[in-house]
Formats: structure tokens, sequence, C-alpha cells
């Protein structure tokens, strides 16, 4: 029998990392907690949760509370396209930049954007039309969703003529531990604006249904889409519009398909994943093994029930 092999603290580190980001939408602190206990080692766990709860919160686009804030203007979403440093995230729709605790999931602190962290007048208007068509579509298709709108390219941009980009981000959670079930939804536009050749280019870089159902067993879902569309280059609030209307299509499109084939699981994938039964189209029988010779040989080798 081959030694017991200590594992370093480094090793223990990456195996406490690989939990932490693979925990489902909601529940990265009940592993932490479980964590925590394990290693029974506050300093690999301390770096572990450093390392870790970043990348988690920016993967799952958690949204965050704002403290003194009410409505469309309290929460702030915790993603790549707004990071300004380690633990600043800009709220584009209220000009604040929200100050977040990554590892208790918190956000500490509010100030006011600069001017150079925010866009151009201009971009502006495209941007803010953008959010607030958003803010309309989600509001029905996802009631406890959340969306921000960001410039990732051409923020400085003062007038027709150039090339910008813009990333709309949607993010909604359902979260019922007591039922024993979590979902979540995360889309990303990227929307880059051709000015030269007049056409909009909306792409859908991610599209993520997540679902985890843990009554009695553990069943996970992560499911991914791709998609691109394009539209003409027109006034802000006429561009909000069309594309406010393609990410509906799209995204009622794919969440129809996901239902009508998760509501045939039960008849295709699952039923030829069941064990059928022997030809005697009876169950086996836990209870009185004996009858099987197999049983009878291993009673004799081993000697059992002289």
């Amino acid at each position: 029998m081959a030694e017991e092999v200590e594992l370093s603290d480094e090793q223990k580190k990456e195996i406490a990392k690989w939990f932490l980001l693979n925990s489902p939408a909601g529940e990265i602190q009940y592993v932490a907690k479980d964590l925590r206990s394990v290693l029974n080692d506050d300093g690999v766990y301390n770096e572990a949760t450093m390392d870790a709860f970043p990348i988690y919160n920016k993967t799952h686009m958690i949204c965050l509370e704002m403290p003194g804030r009410i409505g469309d203007l309290s929460s702030v979403l915790v993603t790549s396209y707004g990071e300004l440093a380690g633990n600043e995230f800009l709220d584009p729709r209220t000009a604040q930049v929200a100050i977040i605790d990554h590892v208790k999931q918190v956000c500490t602190e509010v100030r006011p954007a600069s001017d150079e962290e925010l866009p151009s007048p201009y971009i502006e208007e495209f941007r803010g039309a953008l959010d607030a068509e958003i803010l309309k579509y989600i509001g029905e298709a996802y009631p406890k969703g959340v969306c921000s709108v960001f410039c990732t390219y051409g923020k400085d941009v003062e007038g027709p003529g150039s090339t910008f980009e813009l990333v709309v981000v949607i993010s909604a959670t359902k979260l019922s531990p007591k039922n024993f079930c979590n979902g979540s939804w995360l889309s990303v536009w990227k929307i880059e604006f051709k000015d030269d050749i007049q056409v909009l280019e909306p792409d859908r870089q991610i599209a993520g249904a997540g679902a985890h159902y843990f009554e009695e067993g553990n069943v996970h879902l992560d499911a991914i889409h791709e998609c691109k569309d394009s539209t003409i280059f027109q006034s802000a609030d006429k561009c909000a519009l069309s594309i406010a209307n393609i990410i509906c299509h799209h995204e009622t499109e794919y969440l129809g398909s996901l239902e009508a084939s998760y509501s045939n699981l039960p008849d295709t994938t699952f039923k030829d994943l069941r064990r059928k039964l022997p030809v005697t189209r009876t169950l086996f029988p836990w209870h009185n093994t004996l009858q099987f010779s197999l049983t009878r040989d291993i009673q004799k080798e081993l000697g059992i029930g002289k």
C-alpha cells in the first residue's frame, strides 16, 4: 500500500480555489464555509479566497447594493467591463464608482466617477439610450434581473465618423437554497458601432443559463450560446430600439429552444440512461441473494456461514 503524501500549502490552496471557482451561482459562501473547516488553516484559506472570489464575482457578474441608493440606481454589477481597479467598479448609469469587498461580497463605499472614467457626451447619448431600452426589456423578461451598458472602446469619441463599442451586460439569479435549487442567467452583448459603413453588429459573446438542483442528488446545468446579428447605424434612440429588439428576439428564441429541449428529456436522454430490467422483468432480490450461485461460491471460499 502506497504511503500517503502530505499536500503542500500551495497544492491545498489550488484545490480550494478550484472548489470555490466551480461553485454554482449564489453558493460560493456555503462552499467557502465548508472549505474553512476542511482546511483547518486560516492562512491557506485566506490566500485561496483572496484569489478566487474576485474571479468568481466577475465571472458570475454578481449584483451588489450600493449604500444610500434606491430603485434602479441602487445596485452595481461586478464585471470586468466596469472594472477600474482591483476592487473598484464603475456604474455608468449613476456615474458612481463602487468599492467592493470581494470576499464578503458587499459594496463598502461609493465615490463619484471622474471625467476620465466616464464616456464623452456623444458616446453617453448612445449608451444612455441603449441602457434605457434594455431596462425596459429586462423589466419584462427578467423581473429580478439587472443590467448595465459599458463603453469598452472609443469612449472619448466626440462626434460622428469614428468606431466605438458598447457592451450590454444582463444578469439574473433566482436563489432558493431552502428548496434545494438555484438558477442564473448571464448574457453579454458586444455592439460595434461602425460609423464608416453605417452598420451596427451586435455579437453575443456569452449567454449562459445555469441551474443547480441538489435535493437527494446533485444536478448541475451549464448552457452556453453564441450568435451574431447586424442593423443600420441610425440616431441614438433608433439604434437603442433596434438593438433591444435584436437582443429580445435572440434570447427569447434561445430560452424557448432550451425549454423545448429539456421538456423532452424524460422521454429521450433520461430514458436511454435508465438501466433496463433483466430478461425476467424482475428487480434484483437484494433481500435474498442466496439463490444465486455466485453468492454461494463466495461463501464457500471464505468459509462464511459454517
